[in-house]
């Protein structure tokens, strides 16, 4: 399985970021082709010691590395990623990687 993972900074207004990432960015992600599982934060992101500098966090899941990057090269991905624009003013963190059970 592969996974990206879309790491958010804290935005300037939370509640708009919200609004729009409910609304119309997790709509247009769960388009992509291959898409298998979309799962997001619920409530604070924090760390073992306290608050972090992230708002919220998305793990995409795909059958394999090849699927990734296919949904990630389609009309469907490519506006996916273009709406990052739109609304993650304080930026995001992307990494993707294969994944193994141990």
């Amino acid at each position: 399985m592969a996974k990206l993972i879309a790491i958010y900074k804290q935005p300037k207004d939370p509640q708009a970021f919200d609004d729009y990432y409910f609304g119309t960015h997790v709509p247009l992600a769960n388009t992509v082709p291959g898409l298998l599982g979309n799962e997001v934060s619920k409530g604070p992101v924090v760390t073992p010691q306290g608050p972090s500098p992230y708002h919220r966090v998305a793990i995409l899941s795909f059958e394999s590395m090849a699927a990734l990057q296919q949904g990630l090269a389609s009309p469907e991905g490519r506006a996916t990623a273009a709406d990052l624009a739109n609304f993650a003013d304080a930026g995001v963190e992307l990494l993707v990687f294969d994944t193994q059970n141990v």
